[in-house]
């Protein structure tokens, strides 16, 4: 961040190009499979409402459309009849490598340079543990540099030599950094939709093991009552034979 504030990261990057939002994208990162709980609601239920605290209050109209990285999102926001935009590669959660993160990475930054997309927000959830995840509301685009980082870089006035060039070195870690965050994210939600999906499963065998007991009593119960009508009824007609 130093580096960045000795050639004024602020001043003529296209990625902190901070101006007024008409045209919004959010990305909404999701599973592709259901049985883990209210993990996906969770994620679409955040978007909907984070949309409509951030953009909806707004005195000019912004038009918000939805990325969806998971075929359950898809789904849902399809269901909503919100506007979509296309992920240039589906497998993306069955095959969460690099290069394929990479790819819906410029693609949402090769939108905001060319202004097609004043700013980008990504949901999803965080991992926290095993037993919990956070829903995360994170913006992509444009980048904003953290205030400690400017407070710091006021106190220390120190410059070093870089090589190559500092704006040269921006360049190049700008788009690596926006890359490695989309990757971080979406091993977030897939390392959650794991932890999600135990938790559930956990549940359902509990909840399975306690209905299977009861079944089994009442079972019990009726067989029982069955047997003890027999034996009556025999000794009855057998009393019946007698007389």
């Amino acid at each position: 961040m130093s580096v960045a504030s000795s050639v004024g990261l602020a001043e003529n990057n296209k990625y902190i190009d901070d101006r007024d939002y008409r045209q919004v994208l959010i990305v909404v990162i999701t599973s592709n499979r259901g049985l883990c709980g209210a993990f996906n609601s969770n994620v679409i239920k955040e978007a909907m409402q984070f949309a409509e605290k951030k953009y909806r209050t707004s005195s000019e109209p912004v038009i918000v459309r939805y990325m969806a990285i998971g075929k359950k999102g898809y789904d849902a926001l399809r269901k909503r009849n919100v506007l979509m935009e296309a992920v240039p590669n589906k497998d993306i959660i069955e095959q969460p490598t690099f290069e394929n993160t990479s790819e819906v990475a410029h693609l949402l930054m090769d939108g905001f340079v060319s202004k097609r997309f004043d700013c980008i927000d990504i949901v999803y959830n965080e991992f926290i543990n095993a037993a919990s995840q956070k829903v995360i509301c994170k913006q992509f685009l444009p980048l904003i540099p953290e205030e400690k980082f400017e407070e710091k870089d006021k106190t220390a006035h120190i410059d070093y030599i870089f090589e190559p060039s500092k704006r040269k070195i921006l360049n190049e870690l700008i788009p690596q950094n926006l890359r490695i965050m989309l990757y971080g994210a979406l091993l977030d939600s897939i390392a959650s939709e794991f932890g999600a999906r135990m938790t559930s499963m956990h549940q359902a065998t509990d909840n399975a093991t306690t209905l299977i007991q009861e079944l089994t009593l009442q079972y019990n119960k009726a067989r029982q009552a069955s047997i003890t009508n027999e034996i009556l009824e025999i000794v009855g007609g057998a009393e019946a034979l007698k007389g």
